[in-house]
C-alpha cells in the first residue's frame, strides 16, 4: 500500500505483538522472567550466555542447565524471524536476508564481510513512513514497529551465519551494525534503543560490541536526536540530508516539511558536540535532481569546520522509478566541490546492487 506523495506517518499501526524474547529484556527482567517460570533467578544469566555468547537458542544444547528446566526457559527464546529468502554476491561475502516476522510481516537485512571487518545492516521497521519518493521501502508505507529482540536477532543471525562458516573468510565476528535497513530508527525509539543497549551490554548481558561500531540513521526527527544525544551511548549519528536547500529537500526527505535543513544541522552539531563522535551526512546522488556542483558548494558551506563527514550514495535505483544514480563525471564533480570546501567525502561502495540491495527491494518483490 503505497501512502500519498508527502504524507508521513509517525505513529505505527497497531498490530499483535511478537512473543516476548530474552533480547527484549535487561537482565534484571531476565531473571525476574525466570523466578516467573518457578526457576532460579540465575538460570537467566546461563540462559543469556547460550543466547549472546554460544549463539544458540536450541534447548539441547544447554547441557548446563536440568534437562526439565530447558523446555521451560525456551519459552524466552521464541523463533521470530523465519528466511524467506537469501542472496549472495561478491563471492559471498555479502548476503542480503529477507526475513518474515511472525504476523507475516517482510523486513530485510545485510551482512557485508570486509577485509579488516564484518558489518550487519539492519530494519528497524517494517515499511517506513517518511515516504522519501525516491525509495522503495518509503513507497510502501509503514507495516509495523520491531521489537527490540527481531532488531537483536538480525544481528545474532549474522554471528550465527559467520561462527557456522557459511560466509567466505573464516570465523568471524559482527563489528559493526548500521541503522540502515527498513524504517525510520528515531521513529520506533524506544525499541532501537533497547536494541543498542543488547548490542553494546557486555556478554553475557549482550553482544559486547563498541557503540563506536554502530550507526544510527534518520532522516531528521529533531527532538528525537536530541534525546539521542543524552542516552549515554556513543553511536554514530547518520543524517539522511540528500538536498542542502529546503525547497529541494521538501520534497525527497518531505519530514523537511517539519523540520528544515537548518533545523536538523543545528540538531546534528549539538549531538556531536555531546557524544565528540563525527556525524556521517548521508547524500543519494540522483541524476538532475540533486547532483548540481552549486548543491555540492552550498552543502559544503553549511557543514564546513564542523565534526562531521559526507558519505555519498550513488543510487540504487529502484524497478520503474525516474530516479537513477549520477553520471560518473558528475559524481566526480560533486567529490571536488566538497573537497575545495575542506569537507571529508567518501563514496559508498555499492555493494550487493545485483542482488536488490536498495533497501526494500526484496521486500516489494514478494
Amino acid at each position: 500500500m503505497s501512502q500519498p506523495p508527502g504524507q508521513l506517518t509517525f505513529v505505527a499501526p497497531r498490530r499483535a505483538k511478537p512473543a516476548r524474547h530474552l533480547a527484549d529484556l535487561s537482565m534484571a527482567e531476565r531473571r525476574a522472567a525466570v523466578a516467573e517460570l518457578g526457576e532460579k533467578a540465575f538460570r537467566a544469566d546461563q540462559l543469556s550466555r547460550h543466547y549472546f555468547e554460544r549463539l544458540t537458542t536450541d534447548p539441547g544444547q544447554m547441557t548446563d542447565l536440568p534437562a526439565a528446566s530447558r523446555e521451560k526457559l525456551s519459552a524466552l527464546l521464541p523463533d521470530l524471524l523465519t528466511p524467506v529468502k537469501e542472496l549472495t554476491t561478491d563471492g559471498g561475502t555479502t548476503r542480503k536476508t529477507l526475513w518474515k516476522l511472525f504476523d507475516g510481516a517482510l523486513v530485510e537485512s545485510v551482512l557485508m564481510r570486509y577485509p579488516d571487518r564484518v558489518t550487519m545492516c539492519v530494519s528497524s521497521q517494517a515499511g517506513c513512513g517518511m515516504n522519501c519518493p525516491f525509495c522503495a521501502t518509503g513507497q510502501a508505507g509503514l507495516t509495523r514497529n520491531m521489537s527490540t529482540a527481531e532488531i537483536v536477532e538480525q544481528v545474532v543471525a549474522g554471528a550465527r551465519a559467520l561462527a557456522a562458516g557459511q560466509v567466505p573468510g573464516g570465523p568471524g565476528r559482527v563489528n559493526n551494525v548500521v541503522f540502515m535497513g527498513m524504517g525510520e530508527p528515531l521513529a520506533n525509539y524506544k525499541q532501537v534503543i533497547g536494541a543498542v543497549r543488547r548490542m553494546v551490554d557486555p556478554a553475557p548481558h549482550g553482544l559486547g560490541m563498541s557503540a563506536r561500531g554502530i550507526t544510527v540513521s534518520t532522516v531528521g526527527l529533531v527532538p528525537a536526536i536530541a534525546k539521542l544525544a543524552d542516552e549515554g551511548l556513543p553511536v554514530t549519528l547518520a543524517l539522511s540530508l540528500h538536498a542542502p536547500d529546503d525547497e529541494l529537500r521538501d520534497t525527497l526527505v518531505p519530514i523537511n516539511t517539519r523540520w528544515k535543513v537548518a533545523e536538523v544541522l543545528d540538531a546534528a552539531w549539538a549531538y556531536a558536540a555531546k557524544t565528540k563522535r563525527r556525524v556521517s551526512i548521508e547524500y543519494a546522488l540522483i541524476k538532475d535532481i540533486n547532483d548540481h556542483e552549486w548543491r555540492a558548494d552550498l552543502l559544503g558551506k553549511l557543514i564546513k569546520n564542523k565534526l562531521v563527514h559526507v558519505n555519498l550514495i550513488p543510487l540504487n535505483p529502484t524497478p520503474g522509478s525516474k530516479w537513477t544514480a549520477s553520471r560518473p563525471e558528475d559524481e566526480r564533480a560533486f567529490v571536488r566541490r566538497l573537497q575545495f570546501h575542506g569537507v571529508p567525502v567518501t563514496v559508498r561502495d555499492t555493494r550487493g546492487r545485483e542482488i536488490d540491495g536498495a533497501c526494500g527491494q526484496l521486500a516489494a518483490a514478494e
